[in-house]
């Protein structure tokens, strides 16, 4: 599923409309016009949809991608941060189940380890957030053992 904000979706509504208009690609100044936005602000909006891989903005003209995807609007970036961020949190929370031993503890260099450099590939600050999250939910605790620091998966 691929979020995007309220002000992408209108672009990329528009974007839908005029797709069968122009068939070699529309003219960001078409789209401008018509939805009243900034170059600037438009230009930031198209970037931020081409990543998303749901259009093809190059040389100043803007089309759909062909693929199908779901999306889901949100108010706001900070929406889609937050959602981003509690699906990231839940995968990790996955991967920590995996890899518990019969105690419910994981050395904490080996968690940070799958959560870094496995399939999430968490960036450290990320990472360590989740981490914090995880423990303020309490469903992960941080103990120290003799042989080194571990996590305690709770529940």
């Amino acid at each position: 599923m691929i979020n995007i904000t309220k002000n992408e979706e209108v672009v990329l509504s528009q974007i839908e409309i005029f797709d069968i208009e122009y068939p070699n690609g529309i003219p960001l100044n078409v789209l401008r016009k018509d939805l009243g936005f900034h170059e600037y602000d438009l230009v930031q909006i198209l970037e931020e949809l081409k990543d998303k891989d749901l259009i093809i903005f190059e040389d100043n003209k803007v089309s759909l991608s062909e693929s199908e995807k779901e999306i889901n609007t949100v108010n706001s970036r900070k929406d889609i941060e937050e959602l981003e961020l509690n699906m990231k949190e839940k995968e990790s929370y996955k991967i920590i189940q995996e890899l518990v031993d019969d105690k419910n503890l994981i050395s904490k260099y080996t968690l940070e380890g799958h959560l870094l450099y496995g399939d999430l590939k968490l960036t450290n600050f990320r990472m360590y957030h989740i981490i914090l999250s995880l423990q303020n939910k309490g469903l992960l605790k941080s103990i120290e053992k003799d042989d080194g620091e571990y996590y305690l998966l709770i529940g």
